[in-house]
């Protein structure tokens, strides 16, 4: 029940009609919009018709996050460098480089025959609270009078942009490259666990590791990053003087970029004791403070659905809608390639394309940078994409080929559909619209159906892989796109349940492969899953709730058998005793699971060491545990034979001692999970090094024990300070809407003033639940407040 009865207690607190409560008069509105806010900081939001459901959505959610809406402004139209200097400017380019450029009317209304409208009342709404904010400067965020700025106003431009969805592989398919252009193909093949079969690795002539080693992504990569804030930003009345030890302190670990990932299951009514379908999601991404996701009630004629999305775009992502239930998790889809082009030795925008002299298309653009004249940028683009890079010593350019680009490109809004979906059939034409890079939708109804249907743009590519840069010249192109209704699917399963968690679910007898990626999460968050969904007949809404925050370990189940054998002495002996008849779980608090997860980290890191060649470090930054735990079990491979594999795991084995030791003492009573030194998480502000100590507190969150890793259904990423995991969870019970449960930390607001800022970071912490209402009884019932938005 993991803090339910805590959430329980709270609710029954509140458990009184509330008051009339505040009311504002908004231009714009057109007729009145009322608006509950339950304990839990969710907005529930009852409007009279379509226009005023997204006005009222904008606003609200511009009110709970306008610091997070003015960055996202900045990152999607490249005037970040505006109120950051110079140091920004290649984000700048970069964001304009890959701005989307198609017909904007055709863009919004493929998410939504009214797209159109629904995004411009969504903005309309938005800019309806900056405008009252402005007017008032003083009660602005804390974040503006740091740093001295206003917002700004949205345009429905700003909602489709790119810049915070999960893209496509280039940096990888550019990593490859140039590990290929050292070791060869075969070797890099062994490295890495491509899957279901090995892919074609070739590097075609004019490719080779010295056109590769430059900085060719820089732009892309700045485009992508997050916003980091320095000490000269803040205005110096709240400005830290002790700049660089803060710094320090904020990086002392390392990020988790292999910890992304997302589970989600449906299980059908044959499974559940209810008798009734079963919908989980928890969407794994990077831990910020204001988090990611943000939840809203959406009700107005023809909408009524409640869940979590992110708060920057209109509709729900997640959640279900009184009819059915649906999440996501990412699927596998390579929608990026890398493009080399011979470039005319006397004129640089010319480049070689089937035997002819191309013209690239120029596009210039002026950006205004703090403490120095505007800066005017020269974009190029070829026929295949922007151009991010040239080389001009070897006449070489390199553009990136960007599926998301086209029409519907812009993640989350084709949910706009799916939102009010009645039926399996109408949820899956509503993924047909879906041309995020991939995802694993899944759907559970109230007619009992369970369903899954794969959806992103996906090209086709008949003649290469997909995994290393190919030239430019025409020979390596695009064969359209795969219909989305042809990525794999399928509805009410002999298994009764489907769960993806970023692993390989293709079936084994689908037949379009040359739209399918190669490279997968590890398997072990999915068979854990799988493992215990099919494991009973009559599943309940606290068993979902403990699988979804599960820690079992599966590699742990693996590799200690293993020990069994070997014999050690000292602290190394004492260490391995720690092992008997432990359950494999990584609770915080377990002296086995602090030992286990420093020898698990001592496994990879050695095997990387002793396995891949030094000259690509810099290259592949890690091995895939899944293939490390394949040699381990067959280990001919890399070890030799089983006494090589053996010596190698007790070697690895006296490292992670050695590790707890030195960092945590040489009393194995202290070496437990979860503490500051192993195991937790500390939330801190983006503005956090650059603040006084006097601000600091208000706006970083304390360190929290936390259990799990990345290779647990409850995951929590594979380095100590949690950087990756679940902020947001949801759990549905169809058809018995108001049992749902969800939590999204730390607090549905960014306003570090706000009670709704941290509100749910400890019961987060500790994975709980709130209660996620949906009857408009209940929710009146146990509301904090009433709001209600009056036309002007």
């Amino acid at each position: 029940m993991r803090y339910f009865l805590l959430a329980c207690t709270l609710l029954v607190l509140a458990s009184c009609k509330t008051s009339p409560g505040e009311a504002l008069e908004l231009p714009g509105l057109e007729a009145p919009v009322e608006v509950f806010r339950d304990p839990w900081g969710i907005n529930h939001i009852y409007a009279a018709n379509e226009h005023d459901l997204f006005y009222a959505q904008g606003y609200l959610a511009a009110r709970d996050r306008l610091f997070q809406f003015e960055i996202w402004r900045r990152q999607a139209t490249g005037t970040v460098a505006e109120i950051l200097g110079e140091r920004e400017l290649q984000r700048d380019i970069g964001t304009r480089l890959f701005r989307f450029r198609g017909d904007p009317e055709v863009e919004f209304n493929h998410y939504h025959d009214n797209g159109s409208a629904i995004i411009r009342a969504f903005t309309d709404g938005v800019n309806a609270y900056i405008d009252a904010a402005r007017q008032n400067p003083d009660s602005l965020p804390v974040e503006f009078r740091v740093l001295g700025i206003l917002p700004e106003k949205w345009t429905p431009e700003v909602v489709i942009s790119r810049h915070q969805g999960l893209l496509g592989n280039i940096e990888e398919e550019l990593a490859i490259g140039r590990a290929v252009a050292h070791l060869g193909p075969e070797k890099v093949n062994k490295l890495l666990w491509f899957h279901p079969k090995q892919p074609d690795l070739t590097l075609h002539p004019g490719i080779d590791s010295a056109s590769l080693s430059m900085d060719i992504l820089g732009l892309y990569e700045a485009y992508r990053k997050p916003v980091v804030f320095e000490p000269e930003d803040v205005l110096p009345a709240y400005r830290n003087s002790r700049a660089g030890q803060a710094l320090l302190q904020q990086r002392e670990f390392p990020a988790d970029s292999l910890g992304i990932g997302s589970n989600n299951w449906v299980v059908g009514p044959g499974l559940m004791a209810s008798g009734k379908p079963f919908m989980a999601n928890d969407p794994h991404r990077s831990i910020t403070v204001p988090s990611l996701r943000y939840m809203a009630h959406l009700v107005a004629p023809g909408w009524d659905v409640v869940g979590g999305g992110e708060p920057e775009i209109p509709g729900i992502s997640i959640g279900h809608n009184g009819y059915g239930a649906w999440g996501l998790t990412v699927f596998e889809t390579d929608g990026e390639d890398l493009y080399v082009y011979n470039t005319h030795p006397s004129d640089p925008n010319q480049y070689m394309y089937q035997g002819a002299w191309l013209e690239m298309e120029t596009i210039r653009e002026r950006i205004a940078v703090k403490g120095r004249p505007d800066t005017v940028v020269t974009l190029k683009y070829t026929r295949h994409g922007p151009v991010v890079y040239q080389d001009a010593g070897r006449n070489k350019a390199y553009a990136v080929r960007c599926a998301w680009l086209e029409p519907g490109g812009s993640p989350y809004l084709a949910s706009l559909r799916m939102d009010q979906a009645r039926s399996w059939e109408e949820f899956r034409e509503a993924c047909a619209y879906s041309h995020i890079p991939g995802e694993n939708m899944v759907w559970a109804d109230a007619d009992g159906n369970i369903g899954w249907q794969a959806v992103g743009i996906a090209p086709i590519r008949k003649n290469f892989s997909g995994l290393v840069p190919v030239p430019g010249d025409g020979r390596f192109e695009w064969d359209g796109y795969l219909p989305i209704k042809d990525k794999p699917h399928a509805v009410n399963p002999a298994e009764g349940f489907i769960a993806t968690a970023n692993q390989n679910v293709t079936p084994g007898d689908y037949t379009h492969w040359d739209a399918i990626g190669y490279t997968w999460a590890d398997s072990f968050r999915g068979e854990r899953i799988e493992e215990v969904l099919s494991g009973a007949r009559a599943h309940t809404l606290e068993g979902m709730e403990a699988l979804q925050v599960d820690y079992l370990s599966l590699p742990a189940r693996i590799l200690v058998p293993y020990l069994e054998q070997m014999a050690f002495s000292g602290l190394a002996s004492r260490a391995q005793d720690l092992f008997r008849d432990w359950d494999f779980r990584l609770e915080a608090g377990s002296q086995a699971a602090a030992v286990y997860v420093a020898w698990e980290n001592a496994i990879k890191k050695e095997a990387f060491q002793r396995f891949v060649p030094r000259e690509v470090h810099g290259d592949l930054y890690g091995l895939q545990l899944e293939r490390i735990l394949q040699w381990v079990e067959a280990p001919q491979e890399v070890f030799g034979d089983a006494d090589g594999r053996n010596a190698f795991l007790k070697d690895t084995f006296l490292q992670g001692v050695e590790f707890l030791s030195s960092r945590l003492g040489e009393d194995p009573d202290q070496w437990q999970y979860g503490q500051d030194a192993l195991k937790h998480i500390e939330l801190r502000h983006a503005l956090s090094a650059a603040v006084s100590d006097s601000l600091r507190p208000s706006l970083d969150l304390p360190s929290i024990p936390r259990g799990g890793n990345g290779y647990t259904p409850g995951a929590t990423g594979n380095n100590f300070n949690q950087s990756s995991g679940a902020t947001f969870r949801i759990l549905v019970p169809v058809g018995d809407w108001d049992r749902a449960r969800a939590i999204n930390s730390p607090g549905q607001s960014g306003d570090p003033q706000s009670p709704y800022y941290r509100n749910l970071y400890e019961l987060w912490g500790k994975d709980g639940y709130f209660p996620l209402q949906y009857s408009r009884d209940s929710i009146e019932k146990h509301a904090d407040s009433r709001l209600l938005l009056r036309p002007r």
